[in-house]
C-alpha cells in the first residue's frame, strides 16, 4: 500500500526523533518495503458502540484432558454464550513463552503447541472480535534472538541493550525489586544486559533501528492474523537513557504515534491500547493529542472502586470523577476493575491519603491476599500492586453472603456505567476465589489471580447454588441490560450526579444524540440510603437492573446499585 508525500513526511519526522537523519532516512525506507507486503483484513467495523465489551482471558485458562486450551476456551464461550454478551476476547499471550505466564515471548509468531494454532485463532475469531499482546519491552532469554546476541550473530546481536553498571541509573523507575542489569556469559565476555521485569526477560534496544522494524512488523502480521485491538505490553518502559528515569521519555511516545499513523492508514478499525500502570496523569498522557493510543486502560478506577466499597465512602472517587477529563475525539477509555496482574497502587498516588492505602494494603492481606513490593529510584520499596482475587478483595468484613455478592456486583455495575469500554476479567465473571494453591505451588504472587479451571469442574460450580453461581447469573444480566442501552454508549456524556457525597456516588449517562438519559447511582455502605425523588434531578421512574418504578422516596439498600431510565 502506497504513502503518499506527506505522509511520508510524517513517518520521518517521527523516526527523526529516534535516530540521526541519515539513519532515519534509511529506516523509513526499509519501513515502506515492509508495509508494501502488508494485507489488510476485512470486517473489521469502524471505532466503538455500546455493545463493546472485552472479555479477557488465559487461552490456557480451561483444561479439559490433553486438548488445546484455545479449543477448550472456544467451547465454554459457544456453549455459554458468551459472544451475545462480548464483542471482543482479549487472549493474553498465546505464543511459545518461558516465564511471565506468557510475557515471556520466545517467537512472536507462533501459537503455544499446548493452546492450539492460528486455525483455531481464527474459529475464535468468526465469533468475536480478538485482542492481541504486542510484548514489546523485552523477550525471552530463551528467543532466537537472544540465542544470536550471546553468540554474536546478527540479528539479534543488536537487539539487546548492553548497560554499564556504573552510569547514572539512579533515577530509573521500575516495578520490581529484582536486579536491573543482568550479567550474561556471551562469545565476547562477560556482559550486563538490562532486564526491567526479570532476568528470564531481557530488553530490546529500540535505539537500534532494526528493533523497531521487527516490532512493526510484528504487530502488521498480528493484524494480518485477525486482532482488532493491540495491547502494548509494558510500552512506558519501552526506551532507556541514562541519567533519566527510562519512563514515558519522549521517544516512547514518537514510537506509539509512529504505530498509530500506520495502523490507521493501513488498517482503519484497529485499534491500539497502552499498558502503563501509572499515576493518572502519566498513564492519560498516552492519549497525546489524539495521535497516540486510541484506548487507554483506566488504571485508577480498580483500586478507587475497591477504596470506596471498603471505606464505605466514596470521597477519593467522587473527586477524581469531578476531574476526569473527556478523552481526544478518536480516543476512549477502556474501563475494568480486574485484569491478570493484581491491583496496581501507583495509579492511587495523589488520590487517596497514605491512611487510606495502608488500609486497602492491610485489608489485601487479610482477605488471603498478597502484596507485591517496587523498587523506587532512591532504592527503597512501597507497595506496588495488591495480588488477590476483586471478588475476594469485596467479600468479608462480617457480611452475609448474599450481601457479599451484592457489594462486588455493584463494583462491577459501576464500572460497566463509566464512559469507556469495559473490560472483564474471566475470574471476575465466574467469582473466583483467591488461588492460594496456585500461588504456593509456584512462588508467583499473580497466580493467585489466575485459577486454571478443568472445564467440567467450572461448568458443575455455575450450576452450584452458592456465590459463584450469583455472581455469574448476575453479571450476565448487567451485561445484558447494559448491550442495549445507547446512553452507555463509550463517547456518550458522562456527569458526576451532583448529589454524589458520603457512601452514595452517581454518574449521570447520555447517548451521543441525546436519545437516552440514565443516572447510576451506587450505595457503598452497609446502611440503607434513602433520598427523595426530587433529588435524583430528573423524571427517573425505572431501575433498568431490577425492572421496578421508583416510589416518591427512593431506597437503596447496603450495596445496591441502580440504573435509572430517564422517562422521554
Amino acid at each position: 500500500m502506497a504513502f503518499g508525500k506527506e505522509e511520508r513526511r510524517r513517518l520521518l519526522r517521527l523516526l527523526s526523533q529516534l535516530y540521526p537523519t541519515q539513519t532515519a532516512r534509511r529506516t523509513l525506507s526499509q519501513l515502506l518495503s515492509l508495509v508494501e507486503r502488508f494485507r489488510a483484513p476485512g470486517g473489521l467495523p469502524p471505532c466503538w458502540e455500546e455493545k463493546d465489551v472485552v472479555l479477557i482471558s488465559y487461552g490456557g485458562g480451561l483444561a479439559d484432558g490433553g486438548r488445546p486450551g484455545l479449543q477448550v476456551l472456544d467451547d465454554f464461550v459457544a456453549g455459554e454464550g458468551l459472544h451475545e454478551l462480548f464483542s471482543t476476547l482479549h487472549i493474553l499471550p498465546f505464543f511459545p513463552s518461558s516465564s511471565d505466564d506468557g510475557f515471556s515471548v520466545i517467537d512472536y509468531r507462533s501459537v503455544a503447541s499446548d493452546l492450539g494454532d492460528w486455525d483455531d485463532i481464527a474459529r475464535i475469531r468468526s465469533r468475536l472480535h480478538l485482542m492481541f499482546d504486542l510484548v514489546l519491552n523485552h523477550c525471552s532469554r530463551r528467543s532466537p534472538w537472544f540465542e544470536q546476541y550471546l553468540e554474536g550473530r546478527l540479528p539479534g546481536l543488536d537487539y539487546f541493550i548492553e548497560a554499564d553498571p556504573g552510569a547514572d541509573w539512579s533515577q530509573v523507575v521500575r516495578p520490581r525489586s529484582s536486579p536491573l542489569l543482568t550479567p550474561f556469559q556471551t562469545s565476547r565476555g562477560l556482559r550486563r544486559l538490562w532486564t526491567t521485569f526479570s532476568e528470564d526477560q531481557v530488553d530490546l534496544n529500540f535505539a537500534q533501528p532494526a528493533v523497531l522494524l521487527e516490532m512493526l512488523s510484528v504487530l502488521l502480521a498480528y493484524i494480518e492474523r485477525g486482532a482488532r485491538i493491540i495491547r502494548l505490553d509494558a510500552v512506558a518502559f519501552l526506551w532507556k537513557q541514562a541519567g533519566t528515569s527510562c519512563l514515558n521519555l519522549p521517544q516512547t511516545h514518537a514510537v506509539v504515534q509512529l504505530m498509530r499513523r500506520l495502523v490507521e492508514r493501513l488498517a482503519p478499525g484497529v485499534l491500539l491500547i497502552t499498558e502503563t500502570n501509572l499515576p493518572h496523569q502519566q498513564n492519560i498522557s498516552y492519549f497525546g493529542e489524539g495521535d497516540e493510543a486510541h484506548l487507554v486502560y483506566q488504571f485508577s478506577l480498580p483500586p478507587l472502586l475497591l477504596d470506596a466499597f471498603l471505606n464505605q465512602d466514596a470521597g477519593p472517587l467522587i473527586e477524581w470523577t469531578r476531574h476526569l477529563s473527556k478523552p481526544p475525539e478518536g480516543s476512549c477509555y477502556l474501563n475494568f476493575t480486574a485484569s491478570h496482574d493484581g491491583i496496581g497502587l501507583r495509579p492511587l498516588e495523589g488520590l487517596v491519603s497514605r491512611r487510606r492505602l495502608d488500609r486497602l494494603v492491610r485489608a489485601a492481606r487479610e482477605k488471603g491476599g498478597l502484596v507485591s513490593q517496587g523498587r523506587r529510584p532512591d532504592g527503597s520499596q512501597a507497595p506496588y500492586e495488591l495480588n488477590i482475587t476483586y471478588r475476594d478483595a469485596l467479600f468479608g468484613d462480617g457480611l452475609e453472603e448474599a450481601l457479599e455478592v451484592r457489594r462486588f456486583l455493584s463494583s462491577q455495575a459501576l464500572m460497566l456505567a463509566f464512559r469507556g469500554i469495559p473490560a472483564v476479567y474471566f475470574h471476575s465473571l465466574v467469582g473466583t476465589p483467591n488461588d492460594l494453591q496456585g500461588y504456593r505451588s509456584s512462588g508467583i504472587k499473580r497466580r493467585i489471580n489466575r485459577h486454571i479451571y478443568g472445564l467440567e469442574r467450572l461448568r458443575r460450580v455455575l450450576l452450584r447454588a452458592g456465590a459463584q453461581r450469583s455472581i455469574y447469573q448476575g453479571y450476565r444480566r448487567l451485561l445484558e441490560v447494559r448491550r442495549s442501552q445507547s446512553a452507555f454508549h463509550p463517547q456518550g456524556g458522562q456527569e458526576l450526579w451532583p448529589a454524589s457525597r458520603g457512601p452514595l456516588f452517581g454518574l449521570l449517562r447520555s447517548a451521543p444524540d441525546h436519545s437516552q438519559r440514565l443516572l447510576v447511582i451506587v450505595n457503598c455502605s452497609a446502611r440503607p440510603q434513602t433520598l427523595t425523588r426530587g433529588r435524583l434531578g430528573g423524571d427517573y421512574r425505572c431501575d433498568l437492573l431490577s425492572g421496578r418504578c421508583l416510589e416518591e422516596e427512593v431506597r437503596l439498600e447496603p450495596f445496591q446499585a441502580l440504573w435509572l431510565a430517564e422517562q422521554g
